[in-house]
Parts: C-alpha cells; sequence; structure tokens
C-alpha cells in the first residue's frame, strides 16, 4: 500500500544529485577577472585567442587560475583585485600595439569562482541582479519632440514625392513645426491634390485652408492616435537599439525597460568599466543623407554674411567650414543593414555602409539625378550635427554599398560603426540621472537576504518538528529538496536573481509548508477515524492530494497574471514564485511520500506512527499520546 517501486526511488535520487550539482556554484561567489572581446566589427574572437592571452600573462608574471573562451569573448579569472589590474595593463600592452587603433577591448569583469569540474558540466551560478551584485544604473529621456519632427519631416518628403509622381504641381512644400504646408497657385490643383494626399498619408489629418499671402494652401497635421503611435515607436526601437549596444559591450543579463512614457531604465549588474559602458550606450549616433545647397544665397550663408535660404540648416564639416544643407532628408540610419570599419582608397580610415532595397533604390535614384551635386552625410550626437564628410556626386552609385570617410581617426571610425551597425535611434537620448551601486552594497544585500530565507527555513523547521515530530522532520527534509530544486532550476535558467527574487524564495518556504501541513492533518483525520497506521497514511496523502493542487494552481494563475503585466523587479519576484510552486508540488507529495514509504512502508503490521498528539472523537475526554499515535493495526 505505502511502497514505491524502485524506479521512483532512483528518479528522486537522481533529481537530489542533479538539484545538487547544479545548486553548488551559487556557493562559490565571483573572482575578478579579465574580459577581452573584439574592438573592431571584422574581428573575430575565437580559440586561438587564448594561447596569445595566456602568454601576455605569463611574460608579464600574472597567474590566472584559468583562461577560457566564452561565447564572443575570452577570459581569465584571477586571483585579487591587484593582480586582476595588472593583467589587464599587460593584455593591453601585449594585444594592442597601436594605442591609437585597438583591436581589443581588455575590461574588467566577475566571473565564477566555480571549480572547472563544474563549468564543464554547464553548471554555472544565477546571474546577480544590480541590488545585489552592483554595476552602473542610467535613466535616458526620449526627445519626443524630436521623434515627431522627424516624422513631420518625413510626411513633407512623401508628400513631394506623392505630388510629383502624380504630376500635380505644387508652389512649395514647408514644415512649420509639426505641421506640412502645401501650397498650391490655383483652386483646381489643390482640389486634385487634396483625395491623393488623403489616400497616401491616412496618418495626417489635410484640411485646405489659405495662406496670409493670399495663397491656396492645403496643411497636414498628425493625428492624435498617429502621434501616439510615433512616440511608441520611438521609444520601442530605441530600447531596442540600446539592446543591440549593449550586447556590442558583453554584459550579462542587462535590465533595459521602459519607465512612464518617454524614458528607458537601464541597468548593467557587474559592470566595472563604467566609462566606456557610458560612452556607448551615452551616445545617440544616427545617420542622416541629405543634399548641400550650392546656390550662391548658400554660399553667402556659408561666409556668414548672410541668412540661410529658406528650407536648409547650417552645420559644420568635420574638419572644415560651414555647410549648408537642404532639410528635405534623403536616406536615414533606419535604411542601414550593416556597418564597417575599413579604410578609404587613400587609406584613411572610413566607415563602410550596406544600405538595404529601399535605401539602395532610393540612393541610385538620388545620385543619378544628382550628378555634379554635394551630398552631406551628417552624423547626429545628443542633439548635435556634423557633416562627416560631403562629397561630390559623379557618377550614379548602385548596389546599395555607400562610404564615410573624412577627418576621423581609427578609434572614431570603429566607433561610429559600432554605433550605426547597433541600430539608430529613432530620437536622441539623453542620460538624466547615472548612480553607480558598489559591490559591497550588494555583498550586504545578499547576506541580509540569505539570512532571511536562512532564520524563515529554521523557524518552520522546528514548528514542524516540534508539532508533527517524524512527520515534522520528513516534511522539513521536503522543504530543504524543494529550497535545493528551486535553485537548481534558477541556475539551470540562468535566470537573473534580484532582492525581489529572494523575497519570492522565503515566501515560497512559507507557502510549500502549507502542503505538508495539509498532508499531515489529513493523516491525522484518517487516525481519528479509526483508519489503521498504514491506511491512515495512503488515505491522507490521496485526499490531500486535490486541496493541494487546488490551491497551488489558483496562487499560480495570480503568479502568471504578475509574469505577464508586470515588469522589472516584479517580473522577477513573479518568475522565482511560479517556480517555487512547482517544485513544492513535486516535493511535497512526491518526496515526503518517498520518505514516509521508505520509513514505515516495508512495516507490514504498524502500530503506531510518530505524527503528534492525536484528539479522538470518543468521548469528551481526547486520548493524550503526546510523542506518538497508537492505533491498533486492524489489516
Amino acid at each position: 500500500m505505502n511502497r514505491y517501486p524502485l524506479w521512483k526511488y532512483l528518479l528522486l535520487a537522481f533529481a537530489l544529485v542533479v538539484g545538487l550539482i547544479y545548486t553548488l556554484p551559487n556557493f562559490f561567489g565571483e573572482a575578478p577577472a579579465v574580459q577581452v572581446s573584439s574592438g573592431k566589427a571584422t574581428l573575430k574572437v575565437d580559440a586561438a585567442l587564448v594561447p596569445r592571452v595566456e602568454q601576455a600573462l605569463r611574460e608579464a608574471g600574472v597567474t590566472a587560475d584559468f583562461v577560457q573562451l566564452e561565447g564572443t569573448s575570452v577570459k581569465a579569472r584571477l586571483p585579487d583585485t591587484d593582480t586582476q589590474i595588472k593583467a589587464k595593463t599587460a593584455l593591453d600592452r601585449a594585444l594592442n600595439t597601436d594605442p591609437a587603433d585597438p583591436a581589443y577591448i581588455v575590461a574588467l569583469n566577475l566571473v565564477s569562482r566555480s571549480p572547472q569540474w563544474l563549468t564543464s558540466l554547464h553548471a554555472l551560478p544565477m546571474y546577480l541582479g544590480l541590488d545585489l551584485r552592483g554595476g552602473v544604473h542610467f535613466l535616458m529621456q526620449v526627445d519626443m519632440k524630436a521623434a515627431l519632427t522627424k516624422k513631420a519631416e518625413s510626411m513633407a518628403s512623401d508628400a513631394r514625392t506623392t505630388l510629383r509622381d502624380k504630376n500635380i504641381r505644387h508652389a512649395g512644400i514647408t514644415r512649420e513645426g509639426n505641421t506640412v504646408e502645401v501650397r498650391f497657385r490655383d483652386a483646381a490643383t489643390r482640389a486634385a491634390a487634396l483625395p491623393v494626399l488623403l489616400d497616401t498619408q491616412p496618418d495626417a489629418t489635410w484640411v485646405e485652408g489659405a495662406a496670409t499671402g493670399g495663397e491656396l494652401m492645403i496643411t497636414g497635421t498628425l493625428k492624435p492616435e498617429s502621434v501616439r503611435k510615433v512616440q511608441e515607436a520611438a521609444l520601442k526601437q530605441n530600447i531596442t537599439t540600446l539592446h543591440n549596444r549593449v550586447n556590442e559591450l558583453g554584459t550579462a543579463e542587462p535590465v533595459i525597460q521602459q519607465q512612464g512614457l518617454d524614458r528607458v531604465v537601464v541597468q548593467l549588474p557587474g559592470v566595472q568599466d563604467t566609462a566606456r559602458a557610458k560612452d556607448i550606450i551615452g551616445r545617440t549616433a544616427t545617420l542622416e543623407v541629405r543634399m548641400v545647397d550650392d546656390s550662391p544665397e548658400a554660399a553667402a550663408a556659408a561666409a556668414g554674411g548672410a541668412p540661410v535660404p529658406f528650407g536648409t540648416e547650417r552645420y559644420v564639416e568635420r574638419g572644415g567650414g560651414p555647410v549648408i544643407v537642404k532639410r528635405q532628408v534623403v536616406l536615414t540610419g533606419e535604411n542601414l543593414t550593416d556597418a564597417q570599419a575599413g579604410f578609404d582608397d587613400q587609406q584613411q580610415p572610413a566607415v563602410h555602409l550596406t544600405l538595404d532595397a529601399k535605401g539602395a533604390r532610393i540612393f541610385r535614384d538620388v545620385t543619378r539625378e544628382s550628378i555634379g551635386k554635394r551630398m552631406a552625410i551628417l552624423l547626429f550626437e545628443k542633439g548635435k550635427g556634423e557633416v562627416v564628410t560631403a562629397p561630390v556626386i559623379r557618377s550614379e552609385i548602385g548596389g546599395g554599398r555607400v562610404q564615410i570617410s573624412g577627418s576621423m581617426t581609427t578609434q572614431e571610425a570603429n566607433d561610429v560603426a559600432l554605433l550605426l551597425r547597433a541600430g539608430s535611434l529613432a530620437a536622441p537620448m539623453e542620460i538624466i540621472e547615472e548612480r553607480t551601486i558598489g559591490p559591497s552594497l550588494g555583498a550586504d544585500n545578499i547576506a541580509k537576504g540569505f539570512a532571511s530565507v536562512t532564520y524563515g527555513f529554521a523557524a518552520i523547521a522546528v514548528f514542524m518538528c516540534v508539532y508533527y515530530l517524524l512527520f515534522g522532520v520528513f516534511s522539513t527534509l521536503a522543504l530543504a529538496f524543494n529550497l535545493l530544486m528551486l535553485v537548481a532550476v534558477l541556475s539551470m535558467m540562468q535566470a537573473t536573481l534580484t532582492l525581489p527574487g529572494i523575497a519570492a524564495i522565503a515566501l515560497t518556504l512559507g507557502m510549500a509548508i502549507d502542503a505538508n501541513v495539509l498532508i499531515n492533518e489529513r493523516v491525522r483525520e484518517e487516525l481519528r477515524a479509526g483508519a489503521s497506521p498504514q491506511a491512515a497514511i495512503h488515505t491522507g496523502y490521496e485526499r490531500a492530494w486535490a486541496t493541494i493542487l487546488d490551491s497551488n494552481i489558483t496562487t499560480l494563475i495570480a503568479g502568471l497574471a504578475l509574469l505577464a503585466f508586470g515588469s522589472g523587479p516584479i517580473r522577477g519576484f513573479a518568475v522565482v514564485h511560479c517556480l517555487g510552486i512547482l517544485t513544492s508540488m513535486f516535493s511535497a507529495v512526491v518526496f515526503s511520500r518517498g520518505l514516509v514509504n521508505l520509513w514505515y512502508g516495508r512495516k507490514k503490521k504498524l502500530k503506531s506512527v510518530s505524527i503528534g498528539q492525536v484528539w479522538r472523537p470518543d468521548g469528551a475526554t481526547p486520548a493524550t499520546t503526546p510523542a506518538t499515535t497508537d492505533v491498533a493495526d486492524k489489516a
């Protein structure tokens, strides 16, 4: 009746061993390390770099615990921070022979102290969040006004192209703020243009009107729902771009999430090289291609003696003087598929761009129609634009390949290629808050979190052992097994543990013991009803299962709701909470039943079970058996 087959015990033993193996790495802590990654998009890091790193460390007299390839970087684990700084200096000197053009990025990092045999089994510790590990926290503000301005510029450009394709003549298209104004010389042409604009640009409201000078005009304004969509799309694209940039830094488990309507939170746990992280994340490089205005009025404006002509803007060319460019944007960074650093025909640093199909077609058409004219390639960083180069178009350029060259160093070319390759920002962003959380504060949080879990577990164990005696011991062992399995599963998933996650573990312990309490009370009920000990154990587990399942399903639904609709710390709490429910059901029902069966199952004539005091309903005076319940076996 209360015997498990051998395969069930083997299954439990296997789960116990696996749980121990995958939980162990979390107790070894982290050690200082040096990470070597590629500084150029064209340079790949592979296993051949490992012996070079080892040799450089040996020549510097640095002894590393190990040097190994992990993903797209090589990491060397070191005994202390002084050795870490010495190793970084040695690797920088050995691998980057040209400081002005570093081939590799040598950064400070942290790695697990787990033994090599655990690492070879892919038994890795959980990632620790910013509140436990330390790192940097950025709060970034998205310039929504610039996103709407960019959309209005696109509307004006699309209106100009549409009317030209439909052979409808206009007297000029301008943008005033987020409003596009299209002027006409007669009412008939305006009447023909209105339905075309309404059909081709449904995101805007187009209405007829008259300008102050008496000109006929159609005014286009973004609809409120379109404004909201533009802002949401800008925020979403910027978050995606930040993810790509952080991936270039090699940061594990970063947190990049929306906060409010126009802000983004970026958390980089464990990052020690904060200067480079801030440089890459804080930069807001976007690319635009515009035509240069070479008219006499523009030349006078460039010389500083006259205002810029209508529909143009003044920018400074890198290494040169002012350039007057038209406001109409020919191409943006959205049309890029790749950006690589390299050299031009004169062996000067350059960035080679690859355009998508739409961008290649637009670029081919523009260059074909503008032979002999100048085209400006502008790079915008933190709201300020600069003309990188403004070459003269000598012939039609097809194939979707464009080259940016000019007065830039090799490092600048590498950085520009990285930023453009990571994706353009839909709108400029600015770091409005920066916080650095030190490792010592994180260690203090870890100590307090583990102390809370330990004291909670100890209090539960004492209560269960005192109140339920041997069955309380079984329940405590099942609770320990549940905690072991939960930590092992989180480690297998390479989840990020935060303070809310530790709180969820503590809550899981309190909730998991409920199932054992239900089982123990069910067994007591059967004993009070006069059932034999073996029958009471069997029936108690069978009847408690339905109640345990119902209560855990309802709790799991609440956890899934937190996981689906929560964000940040709430999601971290929900993940641990949901996994804890699943592991607690397995440990409370299967593992504790295995312990009870192993202890009592082979006793054919069982006279008593140690489950604490059982109150009998036979008469007014309950039976008093404080240590054990002694019931004659009726079987």
